[in-house]
């Protein structure tokens, strides 16, 4: 079984992300879900952004950072978009990580080294008509992290929902998310 640690959007840790890593539990992963926002959640995107902007992308890393500290060298990082900078960015740079689970979003490997490391396998998830995952650069990103990594799989939804995979909202969409979590599964069972 694996150990993940799974970092929430910009909504904040809503009852959907747990829900999400309540069936990864429910299989005998072991799984982190800190709350990077202490407390606060969203309504909406923009607003959760808003929050984002004035903590800075610095201290979301940060907070990811300290979280990563107190667990064992020998994680998966994951994260749902928001979530995806301080998981990738783990991922990248802390020695031990066993792989990657990027939901909605990714960064430039540039961003946090010269390339993929190797031997740490990664999934990228998002939707096909996704605004944010497909006109922001998050897919051309992803496209280069899959060829870097050993063991990468980009997977596109049809669909034009960012968080598609977060029950507690109304994009939420249980067809993807069951084929999104039964991915992951195996993902996390071959490691």
């Amino acid at each position: 079984m694996a150990e993940v640690l799974l970092f929430h959007h910009a909504q904040g840790l809503t009852r959907g992300v747990v829900a999400f890593a309540d069936a990864l539990r429910q299989v005998g992963h072991t799984v982190h879900t800190p709350d990077l926002f202490d407390g606060r959640t969203f309504d909406d995107i923009e607003s959760g952004m808003k929050y984002v902007r004035e903590l800075g992308f610095g201290e979301i890393m940060a907070r990811g950072q300290k979280e990563a500290e107190r667990l064992p060298a020998e994680l998966v990082y994951a994260g749902f978009s928001l979530g995806v900078v301080p998981a990738q960015m783990l991922a990248q740079t802390r020695p031990g990580a066993r792989g990657a689970l990027l939901f909605y979003s990714c960064i430039p490997v540039s961003e946090f080294g010269a390339t993929w490391p190797k031997g740490v396998p990664v999934q990228v998830h998002g939707m096909d008509a996704d605004p944010f995952f497909m006109d922001e650069g998050d897919v051309d990103a992803a496209r280069e992290l899959v060829t870097q990594a050993e063991e990468g799989a980009l997977y596109l939804y049809p669909g034009d929902q960012h968080y598609f995979a977060d029950s507690s909202l109304p994009s939420y969409d249980a067809a993807a998310t069951a084929l999104l979590t039964q991915r992951v599964l195996d993902f996390l069972a071959a490691l």
